[in-house]
């Protein structure tokens, strides 16, 4: 198993528009970050969590010219708004795009994307088949099994999602116990750290850091960075052995 992070920034990326904070003029490419997302490549099957504002340019830079399902973990815009390019997908395998997500997430799709699901549509749109999945069920896309695991922004779930030994968890600040049970003995685990100073709904620094401890993955991975974490080489330097900062373009192996 692949996963390629497409992107490692929070919802305004980084550089932030107008911001000219040395983390936001930085020349190291790792301080670029579009917004979040990442791309699974298992047993043949490539997949994609998210599909952000920059989904187009994330696809293109890093060459992915099949998708076999688009899977979100909620519904916020920096996670949602480009889900119109899987057009190109379409006209490309000449089938619609299988999306899953909860309920909540296919009814807000409905709502800003109305134009793909509207009674009388006109020619080029998306094509997409809409999949409901939940946290209390493990579900299949082309017999890659995934498990949902549901984790808190603040008052909003969200869903975190495991294959294998990987775990993927972003825009959390919240793990209840038995949702942590669904993470432990993965071998490799992705999880947001926004900042270092608390916020109201991401975990910061210090408390991601706390929950790899409590988890104990063999690696893990900080994704969803502000430009207020710092730079990522000084950061990077800061991290307990065998965490590290995901910075878009990297690749790692499970």
């Amino acid at each position: 198993m692949t996963i390629n992070f497409l992107g490692t920034g929070t919802s305004q990326g980084v550089p932030v528009i107008a911001c000219h904070c040395e983390v936001c003029n930085s020349l190291d490419f790792r301080d670029k970050r579009l917004r979040t997302s990442i791309h699974v490549e298992i047993d043949g099957n490539s997949f994609i969590i998210d599909s952000g504002p920059d989904f187009r340019q994330q696809v293109l830079r890093e060459g992915i010219e099949k998708l076999d399902a688009l899977i979100f973990t909620h519904a916020h815009k920096d996670h949602t708004a480009g889900m119109d390019d899987v057009r190109s997908f379409n006209f490309l395998q000449k089938r619609s795009m299988p999306v899953y997500g909860t309920l909540d997430v296919l009814d807000q799709l409905k709502r800003e994307f109305s134009y793909i699901f509207a009674a009388h549509t006109y020619p080029g749109i998306p094509k997409i088949d809409l999949h409901e999945i939940n946290k209390d069920t493990s579900f299949e896309v082309n017999g890659v099994s995934i498990i949902p695991i549901e984790v808190m922004h603040y008052k909003l779930p969200v869903l975190g999602f495991r294959f294998g030994d990987f775990t993927y968890i972003t825009d959390a600040n919240y793990i209840s116990d038995n949702e942590k049970l669904k993470i432990k003995g993965s071998k490799v685990l992705v999880v947001n750290a926004l900042q270092k100073e608390d916020h109201i709904s991401h975990f910061n620094l210090k408390e991601a850091i706390a929950l790899i401890e409590e988890l104990k993955p063999e690696k893990a991975y900080l994704t969803h960075i502000s430009h207020r974490m710092g730079m990522h080489s000084r950061v990077g330097s800061e991290l307990p052995e065998s965490v590290y900062l995901a910075y878009d373009g990297l690749k790692i192996t499970v």
